[in-house]
């Protein structure tokens, strides 16, 4: 039941996600953002995203995401590194949203799978479908993100299995039977709460 309900918003608010998105081929997509600007590819929601001495830099976007302007494979893996440069670590990235929502007010629902490392005070490693403050989120091993070191985060989908790995360590993994998927729950954001972080190198393959 809890499901059905939050499907309903999701469905009446369809006619909000984007169209038109290019899907990623078989040759999948690249950003190694070395360049002074966001660039076409990429939808800023409104928070303090910037390209900076090449790589993809946020701190206080309050979860108001950066969406790449992509659709994504069904079964995929997403590659990229990075760095927090605060002791809280909070790392989060969206996979499987709608590519348009942010949040409007202190809460924020998600549309996607939130993927979180170091989050709540760098205490928890987490996959959550849609509500990360949620009872629906599966939790992985405690592994404290350290302050100023670069991370290589990967996570696919294959099947109903949502797995992120750091370093090519398990971080979280999520066995989804209604898995999201389909028009709005299609495309990758970066996300952000208040940490000071920077992205680089995001690799988009499918499998």
């Amino acid at each position: 039941m809890k499901r059905l309900l939050l499907g309903l918003p999701l469905a009446l608010g369809l006619a909000c996600t984007p169209q038109g998105d290019p899907g990623i081929g078989g040759d999948g997509y690249h950003d190694d953002f070395d360049r002074s600007q966001l660039g076409d590819d990429w939808h800023n929601t409104g928070g303090p995203w910037q390209v900076r001495d090449g790589a993809l830099r946020v701190r206080g976007a309050r979860n108001r995401p950066l969406w790449l302007r992509r659709t994504l494979p069904r079964d995929v893996k997403i590659a990229f590194d990075v760095k927090s440069d605060s002791p809280e670590g909070d790392i989060k990235v969206e996979v499987f949203g709608d590519g348009a929502s942010r949040a409007t007010s202190e809460s924020y629902t998600a549309t996607s799978y939130v993927v979180i490392f170091g989050g709540w005070g760098n205490s928890t490693n987490l996959i959550a479908r849609m509500d990360e403050h949620g009872s629906d989120r599966s939790e992985g091993p405690r592994k404290p993100v350290v302050q100023g070191q670069t991370y290589h985060v990967e996570i696919t989908r294959r099947g109903d299995t949502i797995r992120a790995e750091v370093d090519g360590e398990l971080l979280a993994e999520m066995e989804d039977p209604e898995p999201l998927e389909g028009r709005g729950h299609d495309h990758f954001a970066f996300n952000n709460w208040q940490s000071d972080l920077t992205f680089d190198n995001l690799e988009i393959t499918p499998l």
